[in-house]
């Protein structure tokens, strides 16, 4: 009789897994359809921006041969209606700024006759808009000069010509001292980068005096449906447009250890400055987790980079984004929240805003948004080496509830493995454990010169004078019976925790 329903519920089992695999097909078939009825082609546009740049010649008395290449690629409706007015001021400050008049472009050589080149194409999940013109580019000296006036670089210091290009987006910045109907190049360039990030993309411009000027705009290709990355910090989880993320390093607790102490991390020949994303978001609880190799992700907005300290990286997934509504959608970082399948929902931010909005903020008391490696080790780190699951978990609970980083090892080869990356506070070690003891363990502890000082807290349940009197002779500092008092335990964590020097503890 068992197994007669054994069998029946087991092909219950499979009818129901066929039916949710049909169901996901008719689901993604359905999304699919719903998309391809939202993406219009970029040549649907082409009118407004022919317009666009003819009207802008005429007030500039200017002429400028606009060419546009990629017309055939679709894009989501919804992200082509908001970009729009940025395309079409970055087209008027083409015409109106970028491109010289006609005798100075004689002069240097150059047709009578500009050029403008507005090309879009997709890539992967992402839809690239380029503006490229070959006028007379960006006047650095003069923005330089500008900057200083207005106290943006400190006496002495030289800024470099990537930094003062990403001065022109900065709020009523302006080489220009005549006010026009055309926008100068600078002014109302903060509301084109706002728009771009507001939909989870980023600017990038490259320009060279007498050559020309380029802005590349990536964007998500749909503003409905996006590639996001679920980054955890303790139990709670955020989510990153996976158009911002770079790269993603997997650090030793030595290497994590040095970037904290550097600020930053080497990434591609630079240093980005590095923050641990629970402090970036004021989590009063949130305290890095201590692991053998702890993920860290490099994030980018224009060409703005920084690199986020989290405990776990969830891998891509395809989510809805919903509005966060009037009382969240001018909180700076937060670009919108989606509800994961699970029912969790999850806000989706903009670390870099985050990052820049904080240092900004404390830029006046001079702190810094950085961690040092000391405060990252803060929580002393205590390592439960036992066999039983059920003990060790019963353990872990107890010692997190009081705000220590638990590390978890089921015999003593395991922990000995792990003590190559991690050096913890103290120790719990049980004795009977399969393929390496608590006694062997203990001695290879004491052997070796870098672990030899950890504490060592023995929690076993053979209480005899012999197993007490051998423990104390290899090392052990104190020997506990099971069943043992949870405060005794506590005040003995506690004791050696306080006494832990400076040094991080991972």
């Amino acid at each position: 009789d068992v197994a007669t329903v054994q069998q029946n519920a087991l092909r219950s089992v499979e009818s129901a897994t066929q039916d949710l695999v049909r169901q996901g097909q008719v689901s993604r078939s359905l999304q699919q359809n719903l998309m391809r009825i939202r993406m219009v082609q970029f040549a649907s546009v082409s009118d407004r921006l022919y317009r666009v740049v003819r009207q802008a010649c005429k007030d500039a008395d200017k002429r400028v041969v606009l060419e546009l290449k990629g017309g055939n690629a679709e894009i989501d409706r919804g992200v082509l209606d908001r970009m729009a007015g940025p395309i079409e001021h970055l087209l008027r400050n083409a015409v109106g700024h970028g491109i010289e008049t006609r005798a100075d472009r004689l002069q240097a050589g150059k047709p009578e006759t500009g050029e403008l080149v507005v090309e879009a194409r997709l890539e992967g999940n992402e839809v690239i808009m380029s503006f490229s013109d070959d006028g007379a580019g960006l006047n650095y000296a003069r923005i330089e000069q500008r900057a200083r006036e207005r106290g943006l670089f400190a006496d002495g210091r030289k800024p470099t010509e990537r930094e003062l290009a990403q001065l022109i987006f900065s709020p009523g910045f302006s080489t220009s001292t005549d006010v026009t109907t055309l926008a100068g190049r600078g002014v109302g360039m903060d509301v084109v980068r706002a728009e771009v990030s507001a939909m989870g993309g980023r600017i990038d411009i490259d320009a060279t005096p007498g050559v020309g000027t380029r802005f590349t705009i990536h964007l998500p290709v749909s503003l409905a449906v996006s590639q996001v990355v679920l980054l955890q910090v303790d139990t709670a989880k955020f989510a990153v447009q996976a158009a911002l993320v770079e790269q993603i390093f997997q650090l030793k607790p030595e290497a994590l250890a040095a970037a904290y102490e550097a600020h930053s991390i080497e990434c591609d020949g630079e240093a980005v400055p590095l923050y641990f994303l629970g402090s970036l978001l004021e989590l009063p609880q949130a305290r890095p987790l201590a692991q053998r190799q702890s993920p860290v992700v490099i994030v980018r907005a224009g060409s703005s980079r920084i690199a986020l300290h989290v405990d776990k990286v969830v891998p891509n997934q395809e989510v809805v984004i919903k509005n966060v509504g009037p009382q969240l959608a001018r909180l700076t970082g937060v670009a919108g929240a989606t509800v994961l399948g699970n029912g969790d929902i999850v806000l989706i931010l903009n670390p870099v805003q985050l990052a820049l909005a904080r240092t900004a903020s404390q830029a006046g008391e001079g702190d810094t948004a950085q961690f040092t490696a000391t405060e990252i080790a803060a929580t002393a780190t205590v390592m439960v080496v036992d066999d039983s699951v059920t003990v060790r978990k019963v353990t872990q609970r107890l010692l997190a509830r009081e705000g220590y980083t638990v590390l978890l090892a089921k015999d003593g080869v395991d922990a000995l493995r792990q003590l190559q990356d991690v050096v913890p506070d103290m120790m719990l070690v049980d004795i009977e454990m399969p393929r390496m003891d608590g006694f062997d363990l203990t001695k290879n502890v004491r052997s070796t010169t870098r672990l030899q000082d950890i504490p060592i807290i023995m929690i076993t349940s053979r209480t005899a004078d012999k197993h007490r009197n051998h423990a104390l002779a290899l090392g052990v500092d104190v020997f506990l019976g099971k069943p043992y008092s949870e405060d005794e335990l506590l005040r003995h964590v506690a004791g050696f925790a306080s006494r832990r020097g400076p040094v991080p503890a991972w």
